[in-house]
């Protein structure tokens, strides 16, 4: 005969009245967690209990029921509800829905409490982001959603933004095909299209990180750190009908602007309009660039403006704005942190102080109707103009008379446009960038290295050479001598009273980071400390010179001579032109190793580092491995050898940093020995232009590479 099964009996539910109710001591939540009890309070009393209580009925020692309920699961619930009575919003005899258990059941109370809170499943987040999209689309605000959640409103803008992600990746993250952070790295697009196609890609590569899924969602854009987004500013380039994507999850530094012409044809505009600003001067001409080359002025001569000084009112502002500083400094000088209001009101002074230190400069008339002005935008964005440059065709000896400048009109790059001034129409030229005849990477060999990468890497040794030597007299000094001596010894120059010179060595091809690289900037600072110290006339600077301790002598030397270092790559001439000849190159490039041997000169010291734009994505994918492989080993090379050019030069980028890693270049020679090989000697190429076949050396058609000598 079968056994009967045993039927379940569950326990009854009754309305208790709250002063019934009594907290037990078998409850086992001890510890705060999840809302607080404050936040539920407000919740319950929105939109009432929605989960019973679990009680017990008390009693006395003869197991007579008292008419009291304790508590062992709900406690938080009983607390907030305690709390509403307490603010008078709840009656003390308001009726609790409870779920009342058998005092007589085997299992305890403190298994129930325990059971309750164990057995419970968390809300998987996806369900989260869902609900919250769907009360948004019921009408709730964001606003609304978070007081009735008890979070921030940037929380809220956040699950929506994560529902709103393409429902093929949702449906992949619901299972666990994704990591939550990967899911929130494709939130900076609300492109579905783009969002599943980068995450097919992603199938067939081992990397999968958050930061790659960003960068390839991002590559066609532009950084909201870019000179050009600062300038503009975000609410104009949205209000010009612009698209900002942004990260809600991560530090975005300003988002990534996906109009790029958009943001080019604003910055030119902005930067149009500013140049007619200045036109009002009188300025002859006006050059206009989002940037200019590094030396753009090298060739031109500045005027001598006075500066002017602080008005009365100015100086007083001046000194009480110090005074106020120097107050604050020193009452939070041995603070570790600063109040937020005392850091913002730091911040208000220095800017102001910066605004009366940079004092405008008065120009002659008559020479500002000759000269003009360069109107770019600095690496923080902010407006930058430099007054005051000659031509050499606008020198007062130059003039020959005659009518003034044909007005032109405004074009994108390369045009001109007029601007009223009382003496002159001012030519406004806006600038255009140069062309990209980079190498498409499109072979998978391993190619010479194109000359315009080459020349462009030697560009920023030969800035960190001059800077090496401008800050080492001793070899200065020698490197002098050694030409003085070969001029003096070996060669007849006949000329003025003394021939000795040096030429300021120009980078006809210079990359677009040269000009913001440590080099530059610590050469130009230096050059303009001498630059405002030198009397202007002739005479006096001779007996300047000659008042000159040592040290300082022998340091105004240093800078000077560093002018005329030349460790440039160029092609050599081999049929006896007019231009350097091959040997000449191989003998300077010698010369240049021993120059940077005697400084010391270290490019990863000198702020050189491997990227993107400076080198990776400038050579062929066999370039880039090799690169990763001397840096960090076979194994990292094979994690990015199956990638596409554009994501491995990227990844090389990121795997890179940080090793001190440098092309050849760049490198240190260990050779002692400068090659006194004759002229007319054949000459070999650097390794690391000639180190294929014939058939490895084709190369993209718009850029002329060498070949290996016969």
């Amino acid at each position: 005969m079968a056994k009967a099964v045993q039927k379940i009996i569950l326990s009854a539910s009754r309305d208790i009245p709250f002063n019934k109710l009594v907290l037990s001591q078998s409850n086992v939540r001890r510890l705060k967690a999840g809302v607080s009890v404050e936040d539920l309070a407000e919740d319950i009393a929105r939109r009432g209990l929605l989960q019973s209580l679990n009680v017990r009925p008390v009693v006395d020692a003869d197991g007579a029921e008292t008419g009291q309920f304790e508590i062992p699961a709900g406690g938080r619930r009983y607390r907030a509800l305690e709390r509403l009575v307490r603010q008078k919003r709840l009656s003390k005899t308001a009726l609790i829905p409870c779920i009342v258990r058998n005092p007589n059941v085997e299992v305890s109370a403190e298994e129930d409490s325990l059971a309750e809170n164990v057995q419970r499943v968390a809300l998987h987040p996806l369900d989260q982001f869902r609900a919250f999209k769907a009360l948004y689309a019921k009408g709730a605000g964001e606003e609304e959603i978070a007081a009735r959640f008890f979070v921030a409103p940037a929380v809220v803008k956040q699950r929506l933004r994560l529902a709103a992600v393409s429902e093929k990746l949702l449906d992949v993250y619901a299972e666990d095909g994704m990591t939550l952070e990967q899911l929130m790295a494709f939130t900076v697009t609300t492109d579905h299209a783009r969002q599943e196609q980068v995450w097919e890609a992603l199938q067939q590569s081992y990397d999968k990180e958050p930061y790659l899924i960003r960068r390839q969602l991002t590559e066609s854009t532009v950084r909201g750190s870019d000179r050009r987004a600062r300038f503009v500013g975000a609410e104009a380039y949205e209000a010009a009908g612009g698209v900002i994507l942004r990260d809600l999850f991560e530090d975005d530094n300003g988002g990534w602007l996906e109009d790029i012409a958009l943001l080019d044809r604003l910055a030119t505009e902005k930067l149009a309009a500013e140049a007619q600003a200045i036109a009002t001067e009188g300025w002859k001409w006006i050059e206009v660039a989002v940037d200019f080359r590094y030396g753009h002025t090298s060739h031109l001569r500045q005027l001598d403006g006075v500066t002017l000084e602080l008005t009365p009112e100015e100086q007083m502002t001046f000194d009480a704005l110090t005074a106020e500083y120097a107050k604050l400094e020193g009452e939070y000088e041995g603070a570790d942190e600063l109040p937020d209001e005392v850091d913002a009101r730091l911040g208000e002074i220095e800017t102001a102080l910066t605004a009366l230190e940079n004092r405008p400069v008065r120009y002659e008339p008559a020479e500002i109707a000759r000269a003009g002005a360069f109107v770019s935008i600095d690496a923080d964005g902010k407006l930058t103009v430099d007054r005051g440059f000659v031509r050499p065709e606008d020198e007062p000896s130059m003039q020959t008379g005659g009518e003034g400048p044909m007005e032109g009109e405004t074009h994108e790059a390369g045009g001109t446009i007029p601007a009223a001034s009382d003496v002159q129409r001012t030519v406004i030229t806006i600038g255009g960038g140069e062309p990209d005849d980079d190498d498409d990477g499109s072979d998978d060999a391993i190619r010479p290295l194109p000359e315009r990468l080459v020349g462009e890497l030697t560009a920023h040794r030969t800035l960190a050479l001059r800077d090496a030597v401008a800050n080492n007299p001793r070899v200065a000094l020698t490197a002098l001598l050694h030409k003085l001596c070969l001029d003096t010894f070996q060669h007849s120059a006949p000329g003025a009273c003394l021939e000795a010179s040096v030429r300021h060595v120009f980078f006809p091809v210079q990359a677009a980071d040269l000009k913001d690289s440590p080099s530059a900037k610590a050469v130009a600072a230096r050059h303009e400390t001498w630059k405002a110290e030198l009397p202007k006339d002739d005479d006096a600077l001779w007996d300047w010179l000659a008042a000159l301790d040592d040290t300082r002598r022998v340091a105004l030397l240093a800078h000077c001579v560093s002018f005329g270092v030349n460790a440039l790559y160029e092609k050599g001439d081999r049929h006896g032109g007019p231009g350097v000849s091959a040997h000449g190159v191989q003998q300077r490039t010698a010369q240049a190793d021993r120059l940077a041997r005697a400084v010391g000169l270290d490019m990863v010291e000198a702020g050189w580092r491997p990227s993107v734009d400076n080198y990776l994505g400038r050579v062929t994918k066999p370039r880039i491995l090799d690169a990763v492989r001397e840096a960090k080993g076979e194994q990292a090379a094979q994690l990015i050898d199956h990638l596409k050019k554009t994501e491995m030069a990227k990844e090389a980028e990121r795997l890179l940093d940080g090793t001190g890693w440098l092309p050849e270049p760049l490198r240190p020679s260990d050779s002692e020995d400068v090659s006194n090989t004759p002229t007319d000697t054949v000459e070999e190429l650097p390794a690391f232009l000639a180190d294929c076949d014939g058939q490895d050396a084709a190369t993209d058609e718009s850029e002329p590479h060498p070949i290996a000598a016969e």
